[in-house]
């Protein structure tokens, strides 16, 4: 893998040291160059969990993803920068209801010295942590998105708290890639995703977060929200390209299914 050309991506130096506070530095940076998107289901391509491929996807094509793809990508280029990497598998509420298996893909990140975790990284959740969690505290983790906790589950597994409210539970048994593949078709093809229902491209910026949905430009920043519909697919596709930094061909619509 490239690693110069993935962190030329994210507009960030290769680190000196692969500790937790380069770790920290390359989360956010990612969190702010490459938009959590699902646009591929919309536009009729297909993902394909392949270490190659969604590399390729982020760093050439210039495209964003959602958990599998983005945390899939980060986690080649912290291997290639001599981090320790595991993939996980996490299931997500909704309220006080679990999702699947494999609904998520979080990251156990550790590195040599005090400061080497072991880390939960994520920058592919959308709205989350700005910087990494720390997997073996269960206080309080200030952090400019919220308080974090992650607590002991049942089985053994950890649940990750925002502001007093779970967000998923991760198991701790580290996973393969190929792992996540049949929960990656079910959100691009069944009828009962999140994903097949909405069509979202959102990054974070340095005051808060901007989002595009359909036609509807989300920008959030110093406490304050606007909200203005986009015109035409001309329109459209010129925010994908100036807030994004994503060229089409064509406007993503949300696709009608049985």
């Amino acid at each position: 893998m490239d690693a110069d050309a993935y962190l030329r991506r994210i507009r960030a130096a290769r680190p000196a040291v692969a500790d937790g506070a380069a770790l920290a530095e390359l989360h956010l940076r990612h969190l702010r160059a490459v938009p959590f998107e699902n646009l591929a289901i919309h536009l009729g391509e297909e993902v394909e969990l392949a270490e190659s491929s969604l590399v390729d996807k982020l760093v050439r094509r210039r495209r964003g993803g959602f958990c599998y793809e983005l945390n899939g990508a980060f986690a080649a280029l912290l291997r290639t920068l001599g981090f320790s990497v595991e993939l996980l598998n996490a299931r997500v509420f909704d309220g006080e209801t679990l999702g699947p298996p494999y609904d998520h893909m979080a990251l156990r990140v550790a590195a040599p010295g005090e400061s080497g975790g072991p880390w939960l990284a994520d920058v592919g959740f959308g709205d989350h942590s700005h910087r990494p969690l720390r997997l073996d505290a269960s206080g309080e983790q200030p952090d400019p998105a919220g308080v974090f906790r992650v607590v002991e589950a049942p089985d053994g597994d950890l649940d990750v708290l925002r502001d007093g409210t779970p967000q998923y539970r991760v198991e701790t048994r580290p996973r393969a890639l190929a792992d996540f593949e049949v929960a990656c078709w079910y959100q691009q093809t069944s009828p009962r995703s999140h994903f097949t229902r909405s069509l979202i491209c959102s990054r974070l910026t340095e005051t808060g977060r901007i989002s595009l949905s359909g036609r509807k430009l989300i920008v959030t920043g110093d406490g304050r929200r606007t909200t203005a519909e986009l015109e035409d697919g001309t329109t459209v596709l010129a925010a994908y390209r100036r807030h994004f930094g994503i060229e089409l061909d064509a406007e993503p619509r949300l696709r009608q299914r049985p």
